[in-house]
């Protein structure tokens, strides 16, 4: 044991676990494959659609099948990776989601089809914390984390463009069968990785008994504010389910947090979320994830329907976001994260981004993919790089490691509320703008090419106001950013943990959290 070590019995030395770095690998290929996931199988959807007879009106249920599980048992699989040990969730969840994918990519009815979404959502909300955890008790050096992090933020913001991509490619070039197998080897590779490298520091589990009536609450609670938002996408926000859904989701949610109030040991501690840095983040977070996911969803109808990209093609027009992205992660975001404060890598970050977003404003029939699409993607992804990485970072910064699991898992339920709240509310005012254009321009159109010209007309026009909210949406992030997190300060305090509950004081990025080891 290092002199350091002896003077101070916990702390995790800076040298660490010698295979640090290669379980980083096979933790950010976890990532990658959850990630994927969210948008691999959206290119192959009307294909597996056609050959297994789903309706238009079933249809829906391949994405909101996953959602739905993800979503509702983010918190209860973090609290399961807190009581388990988070090596032994990550192998269970991967293996399971391998289990899972196979199931799905064998399909021969929707039935069987949404069933294996459905599995695939619950056993990568068990992996999706446990992976973010185990990333925040191994990496625990200032540098090292930066670094660490940064990777893990350029693949958890850049992942669902590379899921453009292969999905396009498999699904044009093979099958969209291979949209479900191509997760198989990705999930062995991982746990096979993770059985053997990843060693997980001692004395971080969180042994005391399970919460069931906050498991309970949570679940319906948050699988009722997701669906909410997925129904209202489909049939209105006036649709009396879709309304009945917000408000049960509203009362489970208050029952919720009253529960955890007064159990002795909750599955969500509040000292977990009141944290003013936490809480700002997982803000701030939810909010930016909004903008983007109407990004995706729009740009990828825009170069496909309105331009007549292939799926391919259009996969590879997100390549610049992407690049984008790894850059400001791992070349802006983890070089400074330790010099400046983390609001100002993050504030700055989404400004950039809604600069990005707000070139977009400009998309009309004939833009120019070189002139418009191009610098508005960079922005856009080296923005949102930027911001996210110290962002994933600070959300599990100072946490006990027996709140580890669920802190990480309300970085990722931010997220996933987040996206279905963006592809709902975005998607709607699109609609809706579409619909009034062509109302108003298509009396003056006489011949059918005319007409069609103005439902693509409309198409963008709808586009185009969903993204000035997209913009308002990013602004308001940066705001929160800006104002709310106030930890990072180079030379400040140290890491107190979250054992006090408020732990709202400013706290040093370069301080090493406590880690029986």
């Amino acid at each position: 044991m290092s002199e350091t070590a002896a003077k101070a019995p916990g702390v995790l030395e800076k040298s660490g676990d010698p295979g640090r770095w290669r379980a980083l690998v096979f933790i950010a290929l976890a990532q990658l494959m959850v990630v994927l996931d969210a948008t691999i199988v959206n290119i192959a959807l009307p294909s597996a659609q056609r050959d297994l007879g789903i309706s238009d009106g079933n249809r829906q249920w391949v994405v909101t099948a996953y959602a739905l599980a993800f979503g509702g048992l983010l918190l209860f699989g973090g609290r399961i990776a807190d009581l388990w040990g988070r090596k032994r969730a990550f192998v269970t969840g991967l293996t399971g989601f391998a289990a899972a994918s196979a199931l799905g990519g064998a399909a021969t009815t929707g039935a069987m089809m949404f069933g294996a979404r459905a599995l695939q959502g619950v056993f990568g909300a068990l992996l999706a914390p446990a992976a973010l955890s185990l990333l925040a008790v191994t990496f625990t050096d200032a540098k090292e984390r930066a670094k660490a992090f940064g990777i893990y933020g350029a693949i958890a913001g850049g992942g669902g463009a590379v899921g453009l991509i292969l999905g396009g490619f498999l699904t044009e070039y093979l099958d969209w069968r291979w949209t479900f197998f191509v997760n198989i080897p990705f999930a062995v590779v991982a746990a096979a990785g993770a059985y053997f490298v990843v060693r997980e520091p001692s004395g971080g589990r969180n042994r005391s008994s399970l919460d069931v009536p906050g498991v309970v609450l949570s679940t319906l609670g948050l699988v009722a504010l997701v669906y909410g938002f997925t129904r209202a996408e489909s049939e209105g926000w006036s649709d009396t389910l879709t309304v009945s859904m917000f408000v049960a989701s509203a009362v489970l949610l208050v029952a919720f947090a009253l529960v955890e109030s007064r159990v002795k040991a909750p599955l969500l501690p509040l000292r977990v979320v009141t944290d003013r840095n936490r809480g700002g983040i997982y803000l701030s977070l939810g909010l930016a994830v909004i903008g983007m996911f109407g990004l995706f969803l729009f740009l990828t109808y825009y170069l496909q329907v309105v331009r007549g990209y292939t799926p391919v093609r259009t996969g590879f027009a997100f390549l610049p976001m992407v690049a984008g992205m790894i850059t400001g992660s791992t070349q802006i975001g983890a070089r400074l994260m330790t010099r400046v404060p983390a609001r100002l890598l993050m504030g700055p970050g989404f400004l950039v981004a809604a600069t990005g977003m707000l070139l977009l404003t400009q998309l009309d029939l004939g833009s120019s993919y070189a002139a418009l699409l191009l610098p508005a993607m960079l922005l856009l992804g080296l923005g949102m790089g930027t911001a996210f990485m110290p962002a994933m970072s600070l959300a599990t910064q100072g946490v006990q490691p027996r709140d580890a699991g669920v802190a990480s898992a309300m970085v990722n339920t931010s997220q996933q509320v987040g996206g279905a709240i963006g592809t709902a509310l975005l998607n709607t005012i699109a609609a809706s703008a579409t619909t009034s254009y062509v109302k108003d321009h298509l009396a003056g159109a006489a011949t059918r090419p005319q007409q069609q010209l103005v439902q693509l007309q409309g198409m963008v026009h709808g586009y185009t106001s969903a993204v000035w909210f997209a913009v308002g949406i990013l602004v308001a992030a940066a705001v929160i950013a800006l104002t709310l997190v106030d930890a990072g300060r180079p030379g400040g305090t140290k890491v107190t943990g979250s054992e006090a509950g408020t732990g709202t004081g400013a706290k040093d990025e370069t301080a090493v959290p406590v880690i029986a080891h």
